[in-house]
């Protein structure tokens, strides 16, 4: 059987700057930046103090309030994304046994363990929630993505930190094109923002400590980052066998057309310094795409701000283009929404799709100067592009990284 084509029709974003395709997109292109002082937990005594927040996040505008006492702010998150992406694409799933929900997350339901962890210590088990149990474990957020919409279809969870979300869209892809099932909910959730999840961070040195600047603290590939900044939410993308999209007169905003994986195989926290496995997952992904190196017209990188990190990014992107890797147009958005782990992938991926639809290249913000001898084209206005071929990359701790191959449609 010949291999089905990936269509993505629709986008469901949850976000620090903004509910729904329209409100990110917008928010994106204006250069709005969702970092700020932490205002859920006290956060006075850590080195970093900041992160990317939810604030205006109400589940109850789509969900019951009986689904909602059965569920965590994590799968709520993912539940809003999925009905979000879902509408987006004007699409009526419900009951289908051939639609598959693919989720990734660095941590699951973890800070809600946590707090459930406070309320024991303090009044014992009789003050532990039931929903403790069916909440800490990842597999919870397509699992109620699954029961919110009637699905019956495989339910597939992965814990592949930062790159979680690619790597579930990449699996999605996978099943679609080898006729596995028709559609799929696909991409990436992550709420951290809890005292301890958070504090660790701050332990492993992970995150920048800019707190009197809030705004301009995630600066990925500029000289003067100094860590990632932590935010929250979910993107999940509604991925169809293209011809399906077509037949029903779907909107697609860019086809799927590659994907690869990788891992360092070097250290928990610190990259491969050469970037030579993120260079073979690009790679991958270019060759399981039948697209070359030199047709790549854009890429949305990982760009997380840590030091080491968009170093080593920057190598891969030498080692796979050569010269020209300072002279592809880079996205680096982590400056606006910062970093929501394994989120963030899906949340890139959906930028390169809007980018390849929309014709234009959000800016890198807060970027200014790169290292000396790491020259790159990281754009730092909105620019207007006309790309056939992005690249969205990924990479998380564990050595884990990803590539998705996007193909415009028009």
């Amino acid at each position: 059987m010949a291999e089905r084509r990936v269509a993505i029709t629709g986008l469901g974003l949850v976000t620090p700057i903004g509910i729904g395709k329209e409100a990110f997109w917008n928010a994106l292109l204006a250069g709005r930046v969702g970092v700020g002082e932490i205002t859920r937990f006290d956060a006075s005594t850590y080195p970093s103090r900041m992160a990317a927040e939810i604030r205006d996040f109400d589940a109850s505008q789509y969900m019951d309030r009986r689904r909602m006492q059965w569920t965590d702010r994590f799968s709520q998150l993912a539940v809003v994304a999925a009905l979000l992406a879902c509408e987006d694409a004007g699409i009526t799933i419900e009951g289908r046994s051939d639609v598959g929900v693919y989720t990734g997350s660095a941590l699951g339901g973890l800070t809600y363990a946590e707090e459930q962890l406070v309320s024991f210590q303090k009044e014992g088990l009789r003050a532990v929630r039931p929903l403790l149990t069916l909440s800490v474990f990842g597999g919870a957020a397509p699992s109620n993505v699954a029961i919110q919409l009637g699905l019956h279809g495989p339910t597939i969870a992965n814990a592949d930190s930062c790159a979680a979300g690619a790597i579930a869209i990449g699996d999605a892809f996978r099943a679609i094109r080898r006729g596995e099932v028709s559609a799929a909910i696909a991409g990436g959730v992550e709420a951290p923002l809890a005292p301890l999840t958070y504090g660790a961070f701050t332990v492993a040195r992970a995150m920048s400590t800019r707190n009197d600047d809030p705004g301009t603290a995630s600066r990925p590939f500029d000289r003067e980052r100094d860590g990632f900044v932590m935010g929250e939410g979910a993107g999940l993308l509604v991925l169809e066998n293209y011809d399906d999209a077509v037949s029903r007169g779907a909107r697609i905003y860019a086809e799927i057309t590659g994907f690869g994986t990788t891992n360092d195989a070097h250290h928990m926290a610190a990259p491969l310094a050469d970037g030579s496995q993120v260079s073979r997952a690009m790679a991958a992904a270019l060759a399981d795409a039948s697209v070359g190196a030199d047709e790549v017209e854009a890429i949305n990188a990982h760009g997380s701000s840590t030091p080491l990190g968009d170093r080593a990014e920057v190598r891969a992107y030498q080692g796979v283009f050569g010269e020209r890797a300072s002279h592809i147009p880079i996205s680096a958005t982590k400056g606006q929404h910062a970093h929501a782990l394994g989120a963030t992938g899906a949340w890139e991926a959906a930028i390169s799709a809007l980018t390849l639809s929309e014709g234009r290249l959000p800016a890198a913000v807060n970027f200014t100067q790169a290292d000396d001898g790491y020259a790159i084209d990281c754009t730092t206005t909105v620019r207007d592009v006309t790309p056939r071929i992005v690249l969205s990359n990924s990479s998380g701790f564990g050595g884990i990284n990803a590539a998705l191959v996007l193909r415009s449609v028009h």
